[in-house]
């Protein structure tokens, strides 16, 4: 195609790689031979990152590195992308305006995934949900490492400050879902966002009660949750 990029080595730096999951998921639809440099603030998940065993046409390389204070060390040398996910709503307003400057200054791409928009939906109903779901989400906003966090307003932040500076960005919802068979899951769920919400000055007596409630819905097998998430691509106009 007529103006299209020619590889010989796709270069990706993923930001908060956690345990390699971007990798895992993205290296395989990827063309050619890639080069992925992975950082987290954790030294146990980037242990975990790079243990990958990737295809003979990937190289990783997983270094620990607070990226509260250093963004700039990880986005040293050549870049074609930077990816990161589940990591923009933990971040906060001048980190993630730091991020762009950065992005902006390298004309480099970003895939940004499962980034919180504030969205909580439970199935069946409870007059104390709105209550809790609001809880959780101030709860998102607080102090993650890296400042006062944006939250469930990170991925339309980044999105509106990108698209002001031109670059085209193509959004969509990557909400997660379970479903009444998902009980583990959801009992952990619940459990935390009740703890959550005591936290946040929520009554102990309603909170155990809300949480009582729903997990009798659990064991009914009627219990169903989606939480909102939004992943983008955003990329200079043009560029392929």
């Amino acid at each position: 195609m007529h103006g299209a990029k020619i590889f010989l080595q796709f270069r990706i730096v993923d930001l908060g790689c956690g345990t390699g999951s971007t990798l895992r998921a993205l290296a395989p639809r990827l063309p050619g031979r890639q080069d992925w440099r992975l950082f987290d603030n954790d030294f146990d998940l980037v242990a975990r990152a790079a243990a990958i065993a990737p295809p003979a046409t990937v190289t990783v390389t997983a270094t620990p590195l607070d990226l509260s204070r250093d963004l700039e060390a990880s986005l040293d040398g050549s870049i074609d992308l930077i990816t990161a996910s589940a990591l923009l709503d933990l971040v906060s307003e001048s980190w993630l305006e730091q991020l762009v400057v950065e992005i902006l200054a390298r004309s480099i791409p970003l895939y940004a995934a499962i980034s919180h928009d504030g969205r909580i939906e439970i199935v069946p109903s409870d007059p104390i949900d709105t209550t809790i779901v609001a809880a959780v989400n101030l709860h998102q906003r607080t102090d993650k490492g890296y400042g006062p966090a944006l939250g469930g307003t990170s991925a339309s932040f980044a999105i509106t400050r990108l698209k002001s500076f031109g670059y085209s960005v193509i959004h969509g919802t990557s909400d997660w879902v379970l479903e009444p068979h998902d009980c583990d899951v959801q009992m952990e769920l619940f459990s935390s966002w009740a703890a959550t919400a005591r936290q946040t000055g929520q009554a102990p007596v309603d909170t155990s009660n809300w949480l009582a409630r729903r997990r009798e819905s659990i064991a009914a097998r009627q219990s169903s949750i989606r939480v909102g998430h939004v992943d983008f691509w955003a990329h200079q106009t043009g560029d392929l």
